[in-house]
């Protein structure tokens, strides 16, 4: 049991989840940086909205992932990558909903884990983070 104790450990557990989070959508934002969000722009302009609100992609996996790394600014940066996140669920994956990927698992696994894992970390940081 006391290893149970020992292993309990929720500071270090919401620091993990953090930087785990911040660097896995950074590396999106990158390949956005790197090649262009035309495609989103696109996505952006089919369902009638304005194309250079496609640039808040940047805010959502350049700018909240790196507040997210450094700690500043957790809650507001976390509640950015939540928008984000159903902004994309919603303009670029509306068919994925009920899909299971190859190996079985849910299509939209990995935003569901930025989804969930961006509101965790906004509703357990710190007070004033």
């Amino acid at each position: 049991m006391k290893l149970w104790h020992h292993l309990h450990q929720p500071q270090w557990g919401a620091l993990l989840l953090r930087v785990t989070l911040a660097l896995l959508l950074l590396l999106h934002g990158i390949a956005k940086l790197r090649y262009g969000i035309g495609w989103i722009e696109g996505q952006v302009v089919r369902h009638g909205l304005p194309g250079a609100l496609a640039y808040a992609v940047y805010l959502g996996e350049v700018v909240a992932p790196l507040l997210l790394l450094v700690g500043y600014w957790v809650v507001p940066a976390a509640l950015l990558v939540v928008v984000n996140m159903v902004v994309a669920l919603i303009l670029v994956h509306p068919g994925d909903w009920l899909q299971l990927s190859k190996t079985g698992g849910w299509a939209l696994e990995l935003q569901a884990f930025y989804l969930v894992g961006a509101l965790t970390i906004a509703l357990t940081a710190k007070p004033g983070k």
